[in-house]
């Protein structure tokens, strides 16, 4: 069975920083781009960052851009997404992604794979 499973939410106040993690199992993502997405109450699901393959190409959200850092380690089959300086509008279920293809997009229609999320909450 294939699962992504997500790590590392929590609450954590404006300001503060959090390292979410995403371990993949029963098959490898090594050669698929991987991303983070987010969706808040009441709002549509949101890209936040993505990575190639190698690693090389790395892409954010405006909105995160300079705050959060998407790294990978495909030797562990696993994602990581560092959120620094974190707003309360960071506040969401954070979700990661495996894309069909090997590099980074910001396209929700080419991930087919996600795991069930982890909540961040940013007290203000």
């Amino acid at each position: 069975q294939v699962e992504l499973v997500e790590s590392g939410g929590g609450l954590v106040q404006a300001g503060g920083s959090l390292r979410l993690s995403c371990a993949a199992s029963g098959r490898t993502f090594s050669r698929n781009a991987m991303g983070w997405f987010r969706q808040a109450p009441g709002k549509e699901r949101e890209f936040v960052a993505s990575i190639s393959w190698s690693g090389d190409n790395r892409y954010y959200a405006d909105s995160v851009k300079g705050r959060f850092t998407i790294s990978r380690d495909n030797a562990k089959n696993t994602v990581y997404l560092q959120m620094n300086s974190v707003k309360p509008e960071d506040t969401a279920v954070y979700y990661c992604e495996a894309a069909l293809g090997a590099l980074a997009t910001s396209v929700g229609e080419d991930y087919f794979y996600w795991g069930q999320g982890t909540q961040v909450t940013v007290s203000s």
